[in-house]
This record gives structure tokens, sequence and C-alpha cells, in this order.
């Protein structure tokens, strides 16, 4: 495969790569960085895949402004027998991204013309300035700032992942000014974030059969107690046939898991409204704020384009592996739904999720009918008893006349 506009070959970790991961950032579409396959696409492989992958974490997030954690990930891949490394980058909010060492200006502010990197113009520069996104929750001061978070270092601690004392400015949890974020205030122990998950009997929102609420602590620990509440709802169908016993759940297991991620991780909390989750007797209706990020459209959505709305979320979820990466949860939904699944509007992002049969199902349950079993009279036969053959003290002229029987 050549390289095209979403794809760059790298034979080796060069000094270029902030170059053309600063491109993919300010491209609308992103785009994947193949370190380890020449410009022909022939694989040479990389000789230490964890080395680099070190080494290149450690140069994307200390070269390039604004932050670009959150907005990239590196897998490493298996090609023709070799190893190589593979970097997806996600199209940024707050373009323009430019190299640290030269700022603003046309040396540091690149984005992708077909297959390759290109400076860009002053002109440009300031027209994506005057419309970056500022309203972010990195950016919003947290109106609380004595805000706590054992409950993120426990889960960074089960992955062997210790938050040291600078957690805070590493995971970008503060403001330029050093003030706990939004972002922060999410992930404390204590906030006034609100995760409901509803329940109806029917098809409609009339009865209200349970009501759970989940929020009020990290977004971390409201996550994990969504997904366990849906686990369970998620129940399992057995149908037994002349041949074998088949089963399924009511919604596809990895799908729902995707759909509910991602309504956390791309909710727009500015408007402070948390996600919603809701049960029919025939579906799952995943309700998040904000429609498709500016400058997405809906093929791109759906062909797994990434413009993470929240970095800063983007990034703990993926290091706590509730993410895998970047632009992967919408395709795999895709695989068991379609895309009428998703509804858009000005506000708001629905996922529906039909059910394979009734949530609530209303077939009685049925005993069968036990059958007495009969056992026949049976008439035992007798066998005669054997009286084991006594040796007879011999009595001279005494003839046997006792009940033994010779065999």
């Amino acid at each position: 495969m050549p390289e095209t506009n979403r794809i760059e070959y790298k034979r080796e970790l060069s000094e270029g790569l902030e170059k053309e991961v600063v491109a993919f950032l300010n491209y609308r579409e992103g785009g994947i960085i193949y370190i380890g396959i020449d410009k022909e696409g022939k694989t040479v492989g990389v000789q230490d895949a964890d080395g680099d992958q070190l080494k290149i974490k450690d140069r994307l997030k200390n070269n390039i402004r604004p932050s670009a954690l959150g907005l990239f990930d590196i897998v490493s891949e298996e090609r023709d027998g070799k190893e190589i490394l593979k970097i997806i980058v996600a199209s940024g909010s707050e373009k323009p991204y430019h190299l640290k060492k030269y700022g603003m200006s046309e040396k540091g502010c690149f984005i992708r013309l077909g297959s390759a990197a290109e400076p860009m113009s002053q002109k440009l520069i300031e027209e994506l300035f005057a419309s970056r996104t500022r309203n972010s929750i990195g950016k919003i001061k947290s109106h609380r700032q004595d805000l706590q978070f054992e409950q993120l270092h426990i889960y960074y601690q089960e992955k062997q992942k210790p938050l040291n004392k600078q957690f805070r400015k590493n995971l970008e949890l503060t403001t330029t000014a050093g003030d706990l974020n939004y972002a922060a205030y999410l992930l404390a122990d204590d906030n006034n974030v609100s995760v409901k998950v509803a329940k109806y009997k029917g098809e409609t929102r009339v009865d209200l059969m349970e009501s759970n609420e989940y929020g009020y602590c990290s977004l971390v620990k409201a996550t994990k107690s969504v997904l366990d509440k849906m686990n369970l709802e998620n129940r399992t169908i057995t149908q037994i046939t002349h041949k074998e016993r088949k089963e399924h759940r009511l919604w596809n297991a990895i799908a729902l898991r995707e759909a509910i991620i991602n309504a956390f991780v791309h909710n727009d909390y500015t408007r402070e409204i948390a996600p919603k989750f809701e049960i029919f007797n025939d579906r799952i209706e995943i309700t998040s704020a904000g429609s498709l990020p500016d400058g997405l459209s809906k093929s791109e959505f759906f062909e797994g384009f990434s413009i993470p709305r929240n970095k800063e979320l983007m990034r703990i979820y993926k290091d706590l592996d509730l993410v895998e990466q970047l632009g992967s949860g919408i395709p795999r939904i895709l695989e068991y739904y379609e895309t009428n699944s998703f509804n858009f509007s000005e506000n708001f992002l629905r996922m529906v999720l039909p059910s394979a049969e009734a949530v609530q199902s209303d077939t009685p349950q049925v005993t069968p009918q036990v059958t007495p079993q009969v056992t026949p009279q049976v008439t035992p036969q007798v066998t005669p008893q054997v009286t084991p053959q006594v040796t007879p003290q011999v009595t001279p002229q005494v003839a046997s006349t006792g009940p033994f029987k010779r065999f």
C-alpha cells in the first residue's frame, strides 16, 4: 500500500517524526505513521520496539504544543514476520499544533497535503488560532480546588502504574495557571455529576420500573458501575434445538461496552450534562451531550476518524485499558449494528441498540408434566439354597439319610 493523505511510512525513528505528527494533528482526518516500513512500502522492521515506543512518547509529549497527550496511540504489530510500530494520530481540536521549538510560525506549523507534511501559511495559522476551541474541560477552572483523587490512585495502582506527586500536571488536570481544571473535577472522588441508568416496563418512558444513580464520584468509577449494571441486564438467551444448544445475549457485549465507553469519553461536559442510559423492552438508548465535533462529517465518523472531544479523559481511559486505541470504538459497534442505530441532533448523539428479544419476557414459566415412572412388578426367581457338601464322619454301616442333594 503506497503512502496516502492518511498514511506515512518511515524506515526508522528519525528526527522528522514530530513534524509528521503535527501535520496529522492539524489535518481534519488525522492519520497513521508506520515505523519500520520504507517509502516503497517494504517492511524492514524495528530492532527495539519497546525502547522506540518510550522514545516516541517522550518526544511527542515534550516537543509539540498544545499538548498531544490523548491524541495519539502507539501499537506494535507484526508484518512480514518483522515487528513494526504503528502511531495512530487523531485530528486535534486545538489547532494549530506546532513544534515547541519554533512556535506558531511557518517553521513550526505543518498540515498534511497529499502524502506530505507541508508548512502552513501564516494566514492559515492565524485563522486556525482564532477559531481554536477554548471552552474545553482542560481549560475551565474547577469551582472546587479541594479535590481528592484516592479512587484514581487505586485504579492506576491496579494497572501497576502508580501515580507520583506530579500526577495532576502529568495527567493535565490543571490549567495553564496551575489551578485544578474541570477534567480534575470529573475525576475526583467527590463531585456533583449524576449518571443515571433507567429501566422502563414497555417501549416508552411512561412506566418507569427502576432508576439507578452512579454519579457523585470519579467518572472512572461511574463508568465501571454502569458497565457492571449493563452486563447484568444483558442476559443470556438459550435456544435448544434437536442438534445443539445455542446461546446469545440481548445485546452484543463488545458493541454495548464500546457504546458505553464512547458516551463517557466523548460527552460534552462543558454543558454540565452527563451521559444517560435507558433500557426499554425492545432496546437500549445511550444519549451523550454534544453532536459531531467541528470538522468531522458523518461518513468520517462511521469510518473511525477520531477527534477526541476530551483528550484528558481519553488519555486516562487509555491508561486504564478502558479504551483500546483511537478510532476503534465506532467500527467495533458497526460490526454488529447498522449506521441507523446512531441518531445525530444539534446538541446530542443517541445510540439505539435493539435487543435480540423482549427484555422483560411475558412468557409464563412452564413446568413440564411429570409422568410417574411405573416399575413393573417382578416375580422374583427363587434360587434354591445350596447347602455346602459336607464330608460325613464315617460311622460304620450307617446310611446317609440326611437332606443332602448331590450336584
